[in-house]
C-alpha cells in the first residue's frame, strides 16, 4: 500500500515468518551459533525459549535450513499430541517403514531401525519441535523414552525445543526431571534493545528495496522501543501502522506522532502511562 511511496520493492514489516530477513542481532545470533555447536558436538537436548513474538519459529526454520544437507531432520509444529501420535509423526517425519495399523511397539522399532540405518550412513538425526510448551506431561515422557535409542557409542536422535517460557514451569514438575537432567544446553532469546531495533529496521527496509536516509525518526525510534518492549513481531506491527500513517499524510519519514497513532491502535502495544508521559 506504502510500497511506492517509500520507495519499496516489497512490505518490509509482515508477520509471517521469513528467513530471508534475519537479523543477526547479538541474542538471535547467538542462539543460533550455540544450536549449530551443540548438534555438531553430537548432545541430546537443546531448549531455547523466549517470549511471544521474540522469533523462535524464525529461528527454528534457519536452523532447518542450515542443517539441509548435513543431518536428517524431523520437525513438529505442533506437539500437543498423545505419545502415540507423536511416536507417529516422528516415525513419518523421519520415512521410518511402520506397518499400516502398527501398534506403538512397532511404531518405536521402526524409528528404532530407521535411525541406526542414519547412524550406519553417518547422517545425524535431528528432531526439532516448536512450541514445546504444548506438550502433555505425557507425551514430553515419551519424548524422553524416544531419546534412549542408542548405539553404544552414538546416540541416534537429538532433540530441539523451542517454547515460551512456559517451557520452564512445565519441565520444573518433579515429575519430568529426567528429563530437565538430559537438557545439555539452553538459551533464552532476549528483546532487541533501542540500537537493535534501530537496526533491525534499517535492515528490513534496506532488503525490501530502500536505499535513502533514515525513514524513521530518532524519537519514532524511542517511540517504537518503548512501545514494543523490543519483541520484533511488535516492532513489525507498530512499524507497519507508523509508515501506514506517514503515507496517509504524505510523510517522507516516520516522526513521533505517526508511532503514537500505531500505539493508540494496537492494543498489545498499550503499557500504563505509556501514551500519558509522550502526549
Amino acid at each position: 500500500m506504502y510500497e511506492a511511496h517509500f520507495g519499496l520493492q516489497e512490505a518490509p514489516f509482515a508477520l509471517t515468518p521469513n528467513t530471508r530477513y534475519f537479523l543477526r542481532s547479538p541474542s538471535h545470533g547467538d542462539a543460533l551459533e550455540l544450536l549449530v555447536v551443540a548438534l555438531r558436538e553430537r548432545e541430546g537436548f537443546i531448549k531455547i525459549t523466549g517470549e511471544v513474538g521474540t522469533g523462535k519459529t524464525l529461528l527454528c526454520r534457519l536452523l532447518l535450513n542450515e542443517l539441509e544437507g548435513q543431518a536428517h531432520t524431523a520437525y513438529i509444529p505442533n506437539p500437543n499430541l498423545t505419545p502415540e501420535a507423536l511416536y507417529e509423526a516422528v516415525a513419518e517425519e523421519l520415512g521410518a517403514s511402520a506397518p499400516s495399523g502398527a501398534n506403538t511397539h512397532q511404531v518405536l522399532k521402526a524409528i528404532n531401525e530407521r535411525l541406526i540405518a542414519l547412524a550406519l550412513d553417518q547422517t545425524p538425526a535431528v528432531l526439532v519441535i516448536d512450541e514445546a510448551q504444548a506438550m502433555p506431561e505425557a507425551t514430553i515422557e515419551a519424548l524422553r523414552l524416544l531419546t534412549n535409542l542408542e548405539t553404544e557409542s552414538t546416540r541416534l536422535l537429538q532433540v530441539v525445543l523451542f517454547g515460551q517460557p512456559e517451557l520452564n514451569v512445565l519441565l520444573n514438575r518433579d515429575s519430568l526431571r529426567q528429563l530437565k537432567q538430559r537438557i545439555t544446553f539452553h538459551y533464552r532469546l532476549e528483546p532487541l534493545d533501542r540500537e537493535s531495533v534501530a537496526q533491525y529496521l534499517r535492515h528490513r527496509l534496506s532488503l525490501a528495496g530502500y536505499n535513502g536516509a533514515d525513514v524513521f525518526r530518532p524519537g519514532a525510534l524511542k517511540v517504537i522501543t518503548r512501545a514494543s518492549g523490543g519483541i520484533p513481531r511488535l516492532v513489525n506491527v507498530l512499524a507497519h501502522k507508523a509508515m501506514l500513517a506517514a503515507w496517509g499524510r504524505g510523510d517522507r519519514q516516520v516522526e513521533r506522532g505517526h508511532v503514537l497513532s500505531a500505539v493508540r491502535d494496537t492494543e498489545s502495544a498499550h503499557q500504563p502511562g505509556l501514551l500519558a508521559r509522550w502526549l
